[in-house]
């Protein structure tokens, strides 16, 4: 065929797999507006007045730290090698050896005393801190107050009057599409402004830190920028700038800031206290999928869905159980577990809240007093253990009892009972809905095993039809559905 004719039958084929309209059928409703843009004589042409009155409370963050590594060359262990390269000496000098490394970021002065807010990372391990103000040249010695990694907020200090404090605004009142700037000292070459929108509020789940509640924004926000200020048109300060992402370690648009009452909260409490008290609620929860909503016959995705609940846990004392979708947190919609998370993050320990929950399809109301979320409530995940596979129970994934070497390796609490997932293929429906080795089947279908024959024979009364479990990981408890006909993940190729 030659290329005219492949060209035609390309273009026929195109032609035939296009949709032909009835005759005569209706066309969709518009909305237009076809009014002209109007034209204002008072519109701004300059926003250099909210950055004159914006740009001294932005500061520069000079750290400087010591790292230790381990020095080792093998190869000088080697006389004739340590000969060629003419080292002296019998032994080769090995050993610990310490380096500088500085680093840069941004920072905000948010009190003329001389309290500024910044970036966790940005002073992480630092044996020295210094700031520098815009438009000086002189550095001045910064006193780390305290830091919040779980937030990426830090707090400052240095000696100092009248210093040129910033604005502070609430938050809560900005928009998606409000015009906001981005000021630091991105890269090291001096105070940048920069602008652009707040393109979304509330974003998280990126697992950037532990509490996500970031402002996104498209105005550039590069590497030196981190604890920065992102101020409104007004040149309030709205939130501290963080992360960005990106695959090049440059901006693409898309920078994240922590709001500023977010951020205000933690340090009023570094200030007041040394450290962050955060309230605990004492369930592992999850977000609903639309296969979970099927499941539990739920009318939509809202809410957070209870995997388990701490032994002697204010949430347990307050009734709540496996199962309950928590839908409101005192007079605030719950829409995700990410949400309800950092609403009671928020709460001072010992508040007492309202909450608002789904079981067996009624709504019901309790009320809890939040404990104090424990430093060390997660724990490094140990290896999976990898004990004999007892029996196959679903395609793709073997179970087996609790032996007390996988209850040891695994920190599983003493009473707990299930049957061990010992091995899942990675081709395989459980694996693409989450199962992994490790993990503890404690129900399948909303019934309860204790034990690896338990946990086969409540699958095989499946029938075939998406199979509903809760399982136990280091991580807490959670609920997944697989899907018997889900494709597999991955492929096979040929050579």
């Amino acid at each position: 065929m030659n290329t005219k004719r492949f060209l035609m039958a390309i273009l026929c084929m195109t032609c035939a797999s296009m949709a032909v309209p009835a005759e005569g059928a209706q066309l969709p409703k518009l909305t237009e507006d076809k009014k002209p843009v109007p034209r204002r004589e008072n519109q701004f042409t300059t926003l250099a007045p909210i950055v004159e009155k914006v740009a001294p409370s932005v500061v520069t963050v000079y750290s400087k730290r010591t790292v230790r590594q381990d020095l080792q060359l093998p190869f000088l262990d080697d006389q004739l090698l340590r000969r060629f390269f003419g080292i002296p000496g019998d032994s080769p000098q090995q050993g610990p050896q310490q380096r500088q490394e500085r680093g840069l970021g941004s920072g905000v002065i948010i009190s003329s005393d001389g309290y500024i807010l910044s970036n966790s990372h940005v002073v992480e391990n630092a044996d020295e801190v210094k700031v520098v103000l815009s438009g000086r040249q002189d550095e001045m010695i910064a006193k780390v107050v305290g830091s919040d990694p779980q937030t990426d907020i830090a707090v400052l200090k240095v000696d100092g009057a009248h210093l040129p404090a910033i604005t502070l605004t609430d938050s809560a009142n900005l928009r998606v599409g409000d015009v906001v700037l981005a000021v630091g000292n991105p890269f090291g070459v001096g105070q940048t402004v920069t602008m652009g929108i707040a393109s979304a509020v509330g974003r998280g789940g990126f697992g950037i830190v532990d509490y996500e509640d970031f402002i996104q924004t498209d105005a550039s926000i590069n590497p030196g920028n981190s604890g920065g200020a992102l101020v409104d048109a007004e040149g309030r300060l709205v939130g501290i700038n963080t992360a960005i992402l990106s695959r090049t370690g440059g901006n693409l648009g898309v920078g994240f800031a922590v709001p500023v009452n977010l951020a205000r909260g933690v340090m009023e409490q570094i200030i007041q206290t040394g450290k962050v008290r955060r309230g605990y609620l004492g369930v592992a929860v999850q977000s609903v999928t639309p296969a979970l909503a099927k499941e539990l016959n739920l009318p939509d995705q809202s809410g957070a869905l209870v995997g388990g609940v701490e032994s002697d846990s204010p949430a347990q004392e307050a009734g709540l159980k496996e199962g309950d979708l928590i839908t409101k947190f005192g007079d605030k919609e719950i829409t995700d577990s990410r949400n309800l998370r950092l609403m009671a993050s928020q709460m001072p320990p010992g508040s007492k809240v309202d909450l608002q929950f789904r079981r067996d399809g009624k709504q019901q109301t309790t009320s809890v007093t939040l404990g104090e979320l424990p430093t060390n409530l997660v724990a490094a995940a140990p290896g999976n253990p990898r004990p004999p596979p007892d029996r196959t129970t679903l395609p793709g994934v073997t179970v087996s009892d609790i032996t007390p070497s996988a209850r040891q390796q695994l920190e599983m609490p003493s009473d707990l009972k299930g049957a061990l997932i010992t091995g899942v293929s990675p081709n395989s429906a459980a694996y693409f809905a989450g199962v992994r080795p490790g993990n503890v089947i404690l129900e399948v279908n909303q019934e309860k095993v204790t034990d690896a024959q338990s946990a086969i024979a409540a699958i095989n009364r499946n029938d075939d039809k998406n199979l509903l479990l809760r399982l136990w990981s280091e991580a807490g408890s959670r609920y997944v559905v697989i899907e018997p006909h889900t494709p597999a993940v991955g492929g096979t190729r040929d050579e």
